[in-house]
Parts: C-alpha cells; sequence; structure tokens
C-alpha cells in the first residue's frame, strides 16, 4: 500500500513538474541601445536608456545591452566576446547625425528588421538621424523638421487599442519639446498620438506643417519586423513618468513580438 502510494506521489511531482516547465515563460530578449551622437547633444539620451535598461529588469522580459557607438549593428562575426545584430531581438536608436556606420552594417541594420523580423524603436532624436541616408528615413518614417514648441501641451489618442496606448485616457498633457516631421505619411505609418495643435500657438516661426498633423507615437511593419517611434522624450522628467514608461514597455514588447498590436497604415481621424 505505502510503494502505492510512494509511486503515486512521483507520478504526481513529474507532471507537476512538465506542467510547470510548459508553462514557463521563454527565455529572456535581448534589446541594444545605442546612443551614439553626431549632432545635437542631448542630455536625456542616457537618460532614456538607462529607463529602458530598468524596463527590462524590472519586467524580466529583455536584457538591455547600452552603447554609445554602432560597432554592433552589423553581420559580420566579431571577436573579443562582441555580439552582432544576430544577438538581439530589437534595437533602440536615441541618436543624432550621421552615425560611423559603412554600407554593410546600414544593410545589415535593414535587413534585421525587414527579412529578420526584428524589432526597431526609435527614441526621442531616432528621426533626427541619417538625413543622408533615405532608406533610414523609410525605416523610422520620416526625418525631424525642427521644434516649435517646448511647452506644456495636449496630446490625443488616436488608437487605444494599440497595446503600448491602452492605459492612456484619450487626452492627457506634458510638458515637452515638441518635434514636427517631414518626409512622413500616414500611408506608411499606423499613428497611435498626436499633439493636439488647440493648445499650442500654430503661428509661431518654424512652425512647417500647414496641415498640423503632428505626430508623437506611431508603428509600422517593415517586411517581417516591427518599428515603434516616439519623438517625445527632450525632458529627462518624461520618463519617470508612469504612462510614458508603461508606453515604452508596452511598445519593446510588441517590437519584439511578444505582444500584438495593428499597425495598418490609416487616414488621418475626422475631428
Amino acid at each position: 500500500m505505502q510503494r502505492t502510494i510512494g509511486f503515486a506521489a512521483v507520478a504526481v511531482a513529474v507532471i507537476s513538474l512538465a506542467a510547470a516547465q510548459a508553462q514557463s515563460p521563454p527565455g529572456k530578449k535581448r534589446l541594444l541601445c545605442i546612443g551614439e551622437t553626431k549632432g545635437f547633444e542631448h542630455d536625456s539620451v542616457s537618460y532614456a536608456m538607462a529607463t529602458l535598461w530598468k524596463l527590462g529588469n524590472e519586467s524580466g522580459l529583455w536584457e538591455t545591452y547600452i552603447r554609445t557607438d554602432t560597432e554592433l549593428i552589423t553581420k559580420k562575426k566579431l571577436d573579443r566576446n562582441a555580439k552582432n545584430l544576430d544577438y538581439f531581438d530589437a534595437v533602440y536608436f536615441d541618436t543624432t547625425g550621421e552615425l560611423d556606420m559603412d554600407a554593410e552594417q546600414k544593410a545589415a541594420l535593414l535587413s534585421f528588421v525587414h527579412d529578420d523580423g526584428k524589432g526597431f524603436i526609435g527614441g526621442h532624436t531616432g528621426t533626427d538621424t541619417f538625413f543622408q541616408w533615405p532608406e533610414y528615413g523609410d525605416l523610422v518614417g520620416g526625418y525631424f523638421d525642427g521644434h516649435p514648441w517646448h511647452q506644456q501641451v495636449r496630446v490625443n489618442v488616436e488608437d487605444r487599442d494599440f497595446p503600448a496606448m491602452r492605459h492612456l485616457p484619450a487626452q492627457f498633457t506634458l510638458t515637452d519639446e515638441i518635434y514636427q516631421l517631414k518626409n512622413f505619411s500616414r500611408d506608411k505609418v499606423r499613428v497611435l498620438m498626436t499633439l493636439d495643435t488647440s493648445s499650442v500657438d500654430m503661428t509661431k516661426p518654424g512652425v512647417h506643417r500647414a496641415d498640423g498633423d503632428f505626430a508623437l507615437a506611431w508603428v509600422r511593419n517593415y517586411g517581417k519586423g516591427r518599428v515603434f517611434c516616439s519623438p517625445l522624450g527632450h525632458e529627462q522628467q518624461i520618463y519617470d513618468r508612469p504612462d510614458v514608461r508603461k508606453m515604452y514597455l508596452e511598445a519593446v514588447k510588441w517590437a519584439m513580438g511578444l505582444t500584438d498590436g495593428d499597425a495598418t497604415p490609416r487616414p488621418r481621424p475626422i475631428p
């Protein structure tokens, strides 16, 4: 009788262990954060990358590798224990100017997203980079074209069904530097949130977009991969906001394929 009970206990333990292993989360993803600056120096870059490191560490979902150079943006085998793009699941750019990347590295970055199905996240200055490389502008969805306002503004959330927007109200306010974009089209991206232009002076010098369409976060499918961009984040205090931190947590998860969200482009909603 005791032997029967012993066998039963072992069987239950084995089944429980198998069930626990089946339900255990997959291994951590890996995020490569690039903060190389070849243009204007932004004080918030280190803070932004540290925030992404903390989000990955606290959630247990990804490990963050922080670099201020682009050496790892390559498909070539590297020595000295250096990792190349094959090691990572997503890349984050908070960069300015024409970065130190040769033709192989540029092709590798595009292939990483388009062909390998990996993720790209553009931080505050992600659109203020590689003006001489049109394919990069296509990847991120547009280019920086000035920041007419640096003040408290009202933000309209257009797509509250997207994972990185679900926690946000239809409208909220924040204080930050507000970018405008050129070579930007809703035909290629799905806009998630925009500037409420009634909260700013549209006659201010430097306002170039006559259509009043100032995207503050958007996503797109790029081949097999996923792209998320938001020009918010000039102010360090932006990254201390729980709602912005939640936005980046969910954005990275989406870019890495951990969650689903519709990135199909759609027209600007009628007010």
